[in-house]
């Protein structure tokens, strides 16, 4: 069994509230390496179909988002971990010392920050033909700048360890039909390159990955169908797979790497 060192240290991670979601399987990771934990979430409201929230598709994805993080937290109650719960907007730059302020108020300092709150469109205006201000606003308000504004909160704050885990899309440099989101994402995945050149002189590692087609509860049937002949390994990608790669990227044993995007894809989008 590895032993990643993460044991009281601190982990902020953000978009923790979906049950089915990259965040929530990465703070239970972090919570059973008896690792502190700080959940940052945001409710998206966005109209789904209750009757159809039960199974996989876009109304089951919506309806987790537009929920608390209520079921992490009794996960984590479970496994006797020490946590925080916060919802706050972290496009926000008061909003992000609150967070960083709560956590050091709680565990006494922030050691590692998952970047994995992030926004896109649901209107169908994220292509070049039909893509709006409004759009490209909100998307790199939260993808961008929030993921830079918590980043810099938590390399000023930064005693004797740091690490910092973005989260990109396997398809960031390519991804026709969600260009702004593709754009945001290839965006900080060129930041977490130079983020991490700035922050070495003071041990703190800077790394992104890049999840490919991951079942976090949006992917139904049909969806399912189109995208596993474009994965060479046959499966959809689980949020524990996504989890395990941040906790070593978080690890003692990773701490020479840094700059570098990782893709957790199966082999799509290579």
């Amino acid at each position: 069994m590895i032993d990643y060192g993460l044991k009281d240290r601190v982990a902020i991670v953000t978009g923790a509230n979906n049950p089915q979601g990259i965040g929530a399987a990465t703070a239970l990771a972090f919570a059973r390496e008896g690792a502190k934990v700080a959940l940052v979430y945001k409710k998206i409201d966005r109209p789904f179909d209750e009757n159809k929230a039960g199974e996989n598709g876009v109304d089951r994805y919506y309806s987790s988002n537009a929920g608390d993080a209520s079921f992490v937290e009794a996960k984590l109650k479970e496994i006797g971990a020490e946590y925080i719960v916060l919802e706050k907007d972290i496009s926000d730059a008061a909003q992000v010392r609150d967070v960083f302020d709560a956590a050091e108020e709680c565990f006494g300092r922030v050691d590692i920050l998952v970047n994995n709150a992030a926004a896109d469109d649901e209107t169908g205006c994220d292509t070049i033909e039909t893509v709006t201000q409004e759009v490209i606003d909100n998307t790199f308000a939260v993808n961008v700048r929030g993921s830079l504004l918590m980043t810099k909160e938590l390399v000023r704050r930064s005693k004797d360890y740091g690490r910092v885990i973005n989260l990109s899309t396997d398809s960031a440099q390519v991804f026709a039909g969600q260009i702004t989101y593709g754009g945001s994402k290839a965006t900080l995945e060129a930041l977490t390159r130079s983020v991490a050149m700035e922050v070495g002189k003071y041990g703190i590692t800077v790394n992104c990955v890049a999840p490919g087609p991951t079942q976090t509860g949006w992917i139904d049937r049909e969806l399912e169908e189109a995208v596993l002949p474009l994965i060479p390994m046959g499966k959809l990608i689980q949020p524990e797979d996504i989890a395990s790669t941040i906790l070593f990227l978080a690890s003692e044993q990773a701490r020479f790497l840094t700059g570098q995007v990782i893709k957790v894809s199966g082999g799509h989008a290579l």
